[in-house]
């Protein structure tokens, strides 16, 4: 478990940009009750907004980083929320399985991701959506945020431009084509993929899992 301060609070200025469009795509697809498991929840800021807008379901904030962590935990103190929400969980999204608290994995209902997926090896996007199927239940929403190829191609000028700084930084990451990210999901039960635009050529995507599958 970690301790924290306040200035242990991290900002990322991508998060001011966007957690409105976000909650409001959100405000459609999230149930009223439940845990929903936040993938990758970087400085924690995402969490503890989506946690005070909708106070009837339980975050549960993830990062593999131990200071994002402390930075979660931080931020849930600075938001008075620390009993609603629970503190941070160390977890990569590459652990098979993922060790969730009981309280969370038997109430779990959504399992996100925002802005993961391109800033990853391809490997971390499979175990990401195996871990999802195999621990949400049957009407689980799992959804995911983020820029994304159509078909192959990219959907702006600032997208294509964005995927070629990625893949400098880094030969293995990259804006990810969402008919692939469909087939995965398709594998493990995940089914019936909406998505809506949101600014900056982004996209919120939602599916369900419908079936249990073998990983």
């Amino acid at each position: 478990m970690f301790s924290s301060s306040d200035q242990d609070r991290l900002y990322f200025p991508a998060t001011e940009r966007n957690r409105v469009p976000i909650g409001d795509a959100l405000a459609e697809m999230l149930p009223e009750h439940g845990s929903v498991l936040e993938i990758a929840s970087g400085s924690g800021e995402h969490a503890v907004t989506f946690q005070r807008r909708f106070p009837g379901i339980r975050w549960q904030a993830s990062d593999s980083d131990p200071s994002h962590c402390q930075s979660i935990n931080a931020w849930i103190a600075h938001q008075s929320l620390s009993d609603q929400m629970p503190k941070a969980l160390q977890l990569n999204v590459l652990d098979r399985p993922w060790l969730l608290p009981e309280s969370i994995r038997l109430e779990l209902k959504v399992v996100i991701a925002i802005n993961l997926i391109h800033i990853a090896p391809w490997s971390c996007c499979k175990s990401l959506i195996d871990q999802a199927s195999e621990n949400l239940p049957i009407g689980g929403r799992f959804i995911l945020y983020g820029p994304f190829r159509r078909n192959g191609s990219h959907t702006s000028l600032s997208n294509e431009v964005f995927d070629q700084s990625l893949r400098d930084r880094n030969p293995s990451w990259g804006v990810r084509d969402l008919e692939a990210v469909e087939k995965l999901c398709s594998q493990v039960g995940l089914l019936g993929m909406h998505f809506q635009e949101c600014p900056a050529n982004n996209l919120i995507v939602s599916l369900t899992k419908e079936a249990n599958c073998a990983t």
